[in-house]
């Protein structure tokens, strides 16, 4: 029953990424249609990176602690990724290229929903099989 809350905390955390990321498009998409300013959705979107970078660590330790590592290893180029970002202070979003830069940062949170929607989906095959395994025991 353990291994089926473990997977459970791993679709949440997933989810909770989904939400950071999508938010992020939206404000990106707002700022495209013009609903908002530059300074606004900039200001917003740089609130949830460090949030998004975070978790996703988190999901990688817990990853590694409780020994899952196919999908540790899964994981890892994402959080490379934005460990990457952080170092070359290239998370944030600069209010005054947001727009010269819009396309690229659309397609890059496009890619990283793709890619936690499919850890998202291993996340939940797994946790299918771990419930349908322990009702047969």
């Amino acid at each position: 029953m353990g291994e089926i809350f473990t997977w459970l905390l791993f679709f949440f955390i997933l989810i909770a990424l989904v939400v950071l990321v999508v938010y992020q498009l939206m404000c990106l998409a707002d700022l495209e249609f013009d609903y908002i300013n530059p300074y606004d959705s900039a200001s917003r979107i740089n609130f949830v990176v460090l949030p998004e970078f975070i978790t996703h660590a988190v999901l990688c330790l817990i990853y590694l602690l409780t020994g899952h590592w196919v999908m540790f290893l899964l994981a890892l180029p994402y959080l490379y990724y934005n460990v990457r970002l952080y170092t070359r202070k290239q998370h944030l979003v600069d209010v005054t290229e947001i727009f010269n830069q819009l396309n690229w940062e659309k397609k890059q949170r496009l890619f990283k929903l793709g890619y936690i929607i499919f850890l998202l989906f291993i996340s939940l095959f797994w946790m299918i099989y771990n419930a349908l395994e322990d009702d047969e025991m």
